[in-house]
This record gives C-alpha cells, structure tokens and sequence, in this order.
C-alpha cells in the first residue's frame, strides 16, 4: 500500500500523475495519488491540473494560502492513507516504467526511507538554462554508490519514499523560512535520530530547469539558508561543505579578502556564471565569497 504525494505550485502534473497512475494501476497494490497545491498564481494550471480528479484514486486540492515547501511536505504526510509515502517533485517525470515496481521492491528492506535520484536529460540547455542543467548534472546526477557514499547529505526531496511512522520522529521544519535547504535540515535530523536512508538507482528526470538568473538567485537564497541554520544551532558548520570551508578560513583573512572580492567584483564574476559556458568552481567560489561577506556584515 502507496500514497503518493505531489506539492504543486504554478506547474502541470498531468504527465507526471498520469504515469504514476499507469504504473500503479499495472500492480495490486493499493494506493492513493495526492496532490496538495500551495495556493498557486497561475489559475490556467489549476484548471488544467484538476482533470487528475477523473483518474481513480487521484485527490487535488488547493490550498487556501501558501504555506511552503516544509509545511505542504508535513501536511500531506499527515494526509496521507497509507504507511509508505512516495513524495514526487511537480517538475519530475520516471525515466522507466518499471519506476513504482522498483520503489515496491524495497518495502520490505530494513530502511525508512529510499531515495530513487534524479537524473538531467542529455540535450543541451540553451544558454539562459546553462547553469542549472550543467550544476545538476555534474552535483546532483548520481549514482547510488556515490550517494550512498554521503547517504544523509545527498538526500533530495524530488524523488523518495519514506514510511509514514518517520514523521513522528522528523519532520520538516516548518519554522524555518522558505529560503531552501529544508532538504538539507531534514537529512541532519534523520542522521540524528538514526532513521535508515538507502539510495537506490531508481530515478527521474527533473525537468522544471530554471534559468540561469533564477537559479543564481536561489543558490543565494540558500546560502542565506545555511548562515540562519548554523547561527540558529539548527546545523552544525561541518555538516555542508561551504560552512565547514568558512569555518576554517574565517580566522586568517581569508574571508574578509573574499568578502571583498564579492563587493568588487560582483559583476564579474555574474559575468560567467550567466554567460553560455559557466564554471562551478566559479560558482562555489561566488558562494563562498557571499558567505563570507554575510558575515562580515555582522
């Protein structure tokens, strides 16, 4: 028995539950395809996503206001029929049609929780998309040996099923703000409470790439995310890899050289990152940098 949990907003499910559902209704197994949208602007995808109510077994509901990404994840765990929660990204599609027969394959495993992967489609974004399909295909596309090396940390919320009992244990923090890294703060709890993660080679495909100044933004947002986290006590510096980097450079003038770097230097180095051949190591340095001035305005 599945719940499969969908948070929407201001995106087209309709590929995406109508292959769920095909998959599903091939196997005996009960389930239930529920979609929570978080108070969407665009009205046109609302209409078009509540033709999933003619597929049996499919809930969409709107939401009477937005509640982000920690609250939507919660309550729809909480809303959910059965014990194993397979929780989907609007914005992704399985890249197999065996994709639910894997996922119930492990059910019966000694883990709590699975996590499938992602992967990113082989053609070439255009240039304005560039930096979020080269970042996800070379930081998040990975294999499960190599996630599993780093089993907590490279936990994502695209594309995992989780048992329903873990969210008396953990859940998301819903007292955070909708900033990102929720993910992160969550794989820290679980590594804390010692819930059992497995990562396997059952991915999808994300397909909501956003452009390169969207993304750019965000990955700001996140860095913002990670400095609220630490200084609150919620994470500790050596969880990620740019507070502990911080963390050792902070004391020897590096950082303030590289906060000054960020202030002087900000359209340069934008100049790349938004151009048609950016480069990560660009791009986590220009996170470092923003890290560093943050917190050389304390």
């Amino acid at each position: 028995m599945i719940s499969v949990l969908i948070p929407v907003y201001n995106y087209n499910i309709l590929d995406l539950v109508s292959e769920v559902h095909k998959q599903l209704s091939k196997t005996t197994t009960p389930f239930q395809i529920l979609c929570f949208d978080d108070c969407s602007s665009d009205l046109k995808l609302q209409t078009i996503n509540r033709t999933i109510t003619t597929f049996s077994f499919c809930e969409y509901t709107i939401l009477p206001k937005n509640i982000g990404r920690s609250a939507i994840r919660n309550s729809l765990a909480k809303n959910a029929k059965y014990d194993w929660c397979l929780f989907l990204d609007a914005d992704v599609i399985p890249t197999q049609n065996n994709f639910i027969e894997t996922y119930l394959k492990f059910i019966s495993e000694p883990y709590e929780i699975i996590n499938g992967g992602i992967l990113y489609q082989e053609k070439r974004m255009d240039s304005s998309h560039i930096l979020r399909w080269i970042y996800g295909k070379e930081r998040e596309a990975l294999s499960a040996e190599n996630r599993n090396k780093n089993t907590y940390l490279s936990f994502l919320t695209l594309n995992f099923l989780i048992h329903k009992s873990v969210f008396n244990k953990v859940s998301f923090n819903e007292d955070i703000p909708n900033l990102r890294h929720e993910d992160t703060l969550f794989s820290y709890n679980l590594k804390g409470s010692n819930i059992k993660l497995n990562h396997i080679e059952n991915p999808v495909y994300h397909l909501g790439i956003e452009d390169s100044k969207t993304f750019l933004k965000k990955s700001l947002d996140s860095v913002e995310a990670i400095d609220l986290f630490i200084k609150q006590d919620l994470l500790p510096a050596s969880y990620t890899r740019i507070s502990s980097t911080y963390s050792k450079i902070k004391n020897n003038g590096i950082s303030k050289l590289l906060s000054f770097l960020y202030n002087k230097y900000d359209r340069l180095f934008k100049k790349n990152l938004l151009g048609n051949k950016p480069s990560l190591f660009i791009f986590d340095l220009y996170r470092l940098m923003y890290y560093c001035y943050l917190n050389s305005k304390k």
